[in-house]
């Protein structure tokens, strides 16, 4: 299921409303200089960190992976990554937006499971 179309083009969503979460907390945690930095910085930190720390292998992720890691550190690194992105959309006064994005990630993260085993099998 992890490879339907309409799964990898949610996880797709996902991951861009993740980064826009990231910039808009970024955005609205300071009111001086630092607010511009912390709007670019933090979510080009994540993306960066999401395709450097791959799984080699992983279908959902093309080209190879620069720094390889083991399925189950991977699948910490999404769990951490979309749960923060849930907290940034609440950080920033966005309840609703959270919870659409914490329950939409849920049941995508349900819908994965072939995926998440998948990781949890890897050394």
């Amino acid at each position: 299921m992890s490879q339907n179309m309409v799964n990898l083009a949610v996880r797709f969503l996902l991951e861009l409303a993740a980064l826009y979460a990231f910039g808009l907390c970024g955005w609205s945690q300071r009111t001086d200089f630092w607010r511009y930095l912390l709007m670019i910085g933090m979510p080009l930190i994540a993306a960066t960190l999401w395709g450097v720390f791959r799984v080699p292998g992983d279908a959902s992720a093309s080209g190879n992976a620069v720094v390889a890691v083991q399925g189950w550190v991977r699948l910490l690194f999404e769990i951490s990554f979309f749960t923060f992105a849930t907290y940034c959309f609440f950080a920033t006064g966005l309840q609703n937006a959270g919870w659409v994005f914490g329950i939409i990630t849920l049941i995508h993260f349900i819908l994965s499971y072939d995926r998440i085993l998948w990781l949890l099998r890897l050394k």
